[in-house]
């Protein structure tokens, strides 16, 4: 690796697992190169990506041009934006200029945008350098980031384990240390879920922050925004999140002829000051008993740090969060069916009598096939919900509880969803119990962040979901910097703690 004379020695500064915020310290000090960054994440791919499978395709040749230009700017004393010469990776789900964009898809495989979708370019405009795509599974459709196209993607801390999904390579190449900060998407855990199987930091933001255009699903060209789907940033601090956020949030072309976003500070300044509330289980969806531990401890933490604790439910039922979370859910899914499909999920919803158990294949066909009257019903539960939240937020500053019922599952590529099944305290629950606990801010159209806090006895991470009152996504960012401070953030897998910069596996 070509190495400058005004930069430190390779065993100086081992890059790995600096958070982007610190990398781009580092990047301004001339302490370390944008070009020998990307190199040594190019490095890392090399190396680690066939055990990982996160990284699904490269842009190697103009990574290292716009490495090279990002360096030459910075010499000339110029100033690219506050992410110059920062090399990142996107999920393979967000449109990218010149580079393939699949989502999973075999027949998208030679799919290459001719623009790049408005929140990559933001990215691109602020100096941020491409240099790959993460896995995502077939359409973003799955819990975890499987498809026939690229195949499996391994969680970082067990290969036998699922990363989540449908951003599971974005945080399985963020904890093995091969990108520095991704962009995701989440209309159902996507961001949060990966996040917390693979112990990083992700965000979903308020819905409608970050413009939706060129994200698949839908089809490559779409201008519909999928409802209650977001744009957001995983990394590896807090402090990166809020970065990504501020170079992503704003209005789109056609509403910022009116439109200006002035996003509100956090709440408070300091720990003390914060007013939480905590629900760690609930019997709608049991939480396994370890993880329940593993929050507490991280809860009393905060709380002996001199955050304000109150245990108490949210003010929205978990069940009725996730019945409407999963009604609207299904309500988007039902554009990508096919005719027959749809005839045939109408004649089984119809053909049930009203006291059929309710199993998850029904309550599925019955969401796919809603009528617009039905959808409306949803709608204004959704509506309800976000008002009883705004009440609920004029008392507490943020709430806290899982961001899923258990640590990250075993792989599981079984074709039929509904099928499948999860283990927790010993019982057996249904798979879809793993996108319970982010409905309550999917559903209302809240911020929230996933934010590491603890390992299980087998050694998984587990993560505490801060959900924030809406379009106060600082609040959300700033209790996971502060919970941070008290607890610990981001701790790399065992696996991947000991290279150092220039050493070989």
């Amino acid at each position: 690796m070509t190495r400058r004379t005004n930069l430190y020695t390779v065993a100086t500064l081992d890059p790995t697992f600096l958070s982007a915020t610190e990398l781009l310290d580092e990047l301004r000090g001339k302490r370390i190169s944008s070009s020998e960054l990307l190199e040594h994440y190019l490095d890392r791919v090399e190396r680690h990506n066939p055990d990982v499978n996160a990284v699904v395709t490269l842009d190697t040749e103009r990574a290292r041009e716009q490495a090279a230009a990002a360096d030459d700017a910075r010499s000339r004393g110029e100033d690219l934006g506050p992410l110059h010469g920062l090399p990142i990776t996107i999920k393979d789900a967000l449109e990218t200029q010149g580079l393939r964009t699949t989502c999973g898809a075999e027949f998208l495989a030679a799919h290459v945008p001719a623009k790049d979708a408005t929140a990559v370019k933001r990215l691109r405009d602020a100096g941020a350098v491409i240099f790959g795509k993460t896995n995502t599974p077939t359409m973003a459709a799955d819990g975890q980031a499987y498809n026939t196209l690229f195949g499996t993607t391994n969680n970082p801390w067990d290969f036998e384990r699922s990363p989540g999904g449908s951003s599971g390579g974005s945080a399985a190449a963020l904890a093995a240390g091969l990108t520095s900060l991704e962009l995701g998407s989440d209309i159902s855990g996507s961001v949060r879920i990966p996040a917390d199987y693979c112990g990083v930091y992700g965000h979903k933001p308020s819905y409608g922050l970050i413009p939706l255009r060129g994200h698949i699903p839908g089809p490559p060209g779409s201008l519909v925004e999928a409802d209650m789907n977001v744009l957001g940033p995983l990394a590896r601090s807090a402090d990166d999140l809020e970065l990504a956020l501020d170079v992503m949030a704003g209005p789109d072309e056609a509403r910022a002829t009116a439109w200006r976003l002035e996003l509100p500070p956090a709440r408070h300044s300091n720990l003390s000051e914060y007013r939480l509330a905590v629900w760690l289980d609930d019997e709608a969806c049991p939480v396994e008993r370890e993880l329940v531990d593993i929050l507490r401890g991280a809860v009393d933490a905060l709380s002996d740090a001199g955050a304000q604790i109150t245990e108490r439910p949210a003010p929205v039922p978990l069940e009725e969060a996730w019945r409407t979370h999963r009604a609207l859910l299904m309500g988007v899914a039902s554009a990508g069916l096919s005719d027959d499909d749809f005839a045939g999920l109408s004649g089984f919803a119809g053909s049930a009598p009203p006291d059929a158990e309710e199993t998850v294949a029904l309550l599925h066909a019955r969401w796919l096939v809603q009528s617009k009257r039905d959808w409306n019903f949803v709608h204004d539960a959704r509506t309800r919900a976000k008002a009883a939240w705004a009440d609920f937020f004029q008392d507490f500053d943020a709430f806290l509880c899982p961001v899923a019922c258990c640590a990250a599952p075993p792989h599981d590529q079984s074709p039929d969803m509904e099928a499948r099944v999860i283990e927790v305290n010993g019982e057996t629950r249904p798979y879809w119990d793993q996108v319970c606990w982010i409905a309550y801010a999917g559903a209302a159209e809240l911020p929230a962040v996933s934010a590491p806090v603890g390992t299980t006895a087998a050694g998984l991470p587990v993560g505490l979901q801060i959900v924030a009152p809406y379009l106060e996504d600082r609040t959300a960012i700033d209790v996971a910097r502060r919970a941070a401070d008290v607890i610990g953030g981001f701790v790399a897998p065992p696996r991947f703690r000991t290279e150092q910069l220039g050493a070989t596996a």
